[in-house]
């Protein structure tokens, strides 16, 4: 294993490590198809306990060129790009660290996201899309089995913003664009609402539809649409969507 991802290593292996085995819950498949991706991807879970994989996706062949039977979690922190596993492993830091803070009983009510360079089956390496689900905790309220997605969206971006974002789920306040490799203080929240309108922009919503769903006033609306526009330090709605994409937001 390489210096850089052995470090990253031990911080799954040793900071996370869950103390039983747990089931995969009964809605598993209705989890998965309700995380929105927006390029080829694959998932697979992980399992704290044994740092084993099981429900690999097919796709992760066509994707990295790799077997998904005899696929390992080694094997895929193999093909992070060597500069950005330290990011990586900082981010995966930051997120124990933010859970320290928010509590570790709302460890199942955020999804975990952020952006890494990772080897392709054409062997270049392209920017991916973290994103992942706690789907079980052990019996001291960590880390137990964890669904992983990854998205390629080399085809709406390029650069990595090099942020973390930890997105509520279940009325939880969302924490977005966290820096991790410097002493930058804070990160952009949307409030419950503000996710919700969000959403439904992104699902090709008008300002006249999401008055209606939400049943909201227009100028409520509009207001929330300001303001979402303004923390994510965009112009337009084109520009939301893909600072959205990559913050793994929707």
């Amino acid at each position: 294993m390489k210096p850089q991802i052995r470090k990253l290593y031990q911080v799954w292996e040793h900071e996370m490590k869950s103390v039983e085995k747990t089931d995969i819950p009964v809605r598993f498949d209705e989890i998965v198809s309700s995380v929105f991706t927006a390029g080829p991807s694959y998932f697979y879970v992980i399992d704290f306990f044994d740092m084993t994989l099981s429900h690999m996706s097919a796709s992760v062949k066509e994707i990295h060129g790799l077997e998904p039977r005899s696929l390992t979690f080694r094997d895929i922190l193999d093909l992070i790009h060597p500069d950005d596993a330290g990011f990586v492993e900082k981010a995966e830091a930051a997120i124990i660290s933010k859970f320290e803070e928010i509590g570790w009983d709302k460890l199942m009510k955020y999804k975990g996201s952020y952006c890494l360079r990772m080897k392709g089956a054409d062997g270049g390496y392209r920017l991916f899309l973290h994103q992942h689900l706690v789907l079980t905790r052990d019996m001291n309220g960590g880390y137990a089995k964890c669904l992983n997605i990854h998205t390629d969206i080399s085809h709406l971006v390029s650069v990595n913003n090099y942020k973390l974002s930890l997105i509520g789920l279940d009325d939880e306040p969302s924490y977005c664009d966290m820096h991790v490799l410097n002493d930058q203080p804070g990160s952009l929240r949307f409030t419950r609402r503000e996710m919700e309108v969000l959403r439904l922009i992104a699902e090709g919503l008008t300002t006249v539809q999401i008055s209606q769903k939400l049943n909201l006033a227009m100028d409520t609306v509009k207001n929330h649409r300001r303001n979402i526009l303004s923390k994510a330090g965009v112009k337009n709605t084109a520009e939301l969507i893909r600072s959205c994409v990559l913050n793994g937001l929707i």
